[in-house]
């Protein structure tokens, strides 16, 4: 089932005047969603993107839980505590002796998908059901 979506990339310095230019750009060509991607300096502005979303009611996916912890509508990531667990069993296994090039390279696998109602409220957006059902946490 194709869904016939087209992505555009909109490239901006994660400072004041790059963030709002981007999403003026995003708001003039009547983009139907925003998403960030991973990346420190992004992550640092986290609040004012999350508030520039949310004035410019655009509906955004972030990468991390800690958007929707700021007022963002949803996250979908890895789960960071469950990585920083994973790494915590190298470290030990390193000092223990073992040689990094031995130990095997891992993906994550445990990923969380969180919404935020009232973001979604603030925007007049309606989050259906079973969508809200496959959250791993729903923020009301």
């Amino acid at each position: 089932m194709a869904l016939k979506l087209k992505l555009e990339e909109i490239e901006t310095e994660p400072d004041a005047k790059g963030l709002e230019s981007a999403f003026q750009t995003a708001k003039q060509k009547q983009l139907g969603a925003i998403m960030t991607f991973i990346g420190g300096r992004f992550f640092a502005e986290r609040k004012r993107i999350v508030e520039l979303a949310g004035r410019y009611r655009l509906p955004a996916n972030y990468p991390q839980k800690e958007y929707v912890d700021e007022g963002g509508l949803m996250s979908y990531g890895v789960d960071l505590t469950d990585s920083y667990r994973r790494a915590a069993v190298y470290v030990d296994k390193i000092l223990k002796g073992a040689k990094p090039a031995d130990l095997p390279v891992q993906q994550a696998t445990k990923f969380e998908f969180v919404i935020n109602l009232k973001a979604a409220n603030q925007i007049g957006l309606t989050i259906p059901v079973r969508v809200l059902e496959r959250a791993n946490q729903v923020i009301k």
